[in-house]
């Protein structure tokens, strides 16, 4: 699987979207992580995992303690394979829009707004 692919298959369970936030706030435990959710530490484990090797997230050590912290590399190149398709769907837009405005600038003056 390459890169784009692990990162879009990471960021598609809320859980992990929701982990990834978090860790927008700075370095974590796995405990601390695993607080908002209903669910078993190990559990959280394996979504770490998957964010893990997406290389979304990377575990340090602490002590005794492993925080995770957010990587912004896999999230900046998928950004940039989908500011390819807003540019190409912004032209389409901006050309529907123009196409519109002609259409209704052409309008017959007798005819009633929809």
């Amino acid at each position: 699987m390459n890169q784009l692919d692990a990162t879009f298959a990471a960021l598609a369970d809320p859980t992990r979207r929701a982990i990834l936030a978090r860790l927008i706030q700075g370095e974590a435990s796995v405990m601390e992580l695993a607080e908002p959710f209903s669910m078993s530490q190990p559990s959280i484990s394996k979504h770490l995992k998957v964010l893990e090797n997406a290389g979304l997230i990377s575990r340090g050590r602490d002590a005794q303690r492993r925080p995770c912290r957010l990587e912004a590399k896999p999230l900046a190149e998928a950004n940039e394979w989908l500011e390819r398709y807003r540019k190409i769907w912004e032209g389409n837009f901006q050309r529907l829009d123009a196409l519109l405005g002609a259409l209704q600038a052409n309008k017959p003056t007798g005819e009633a707004e929809q």
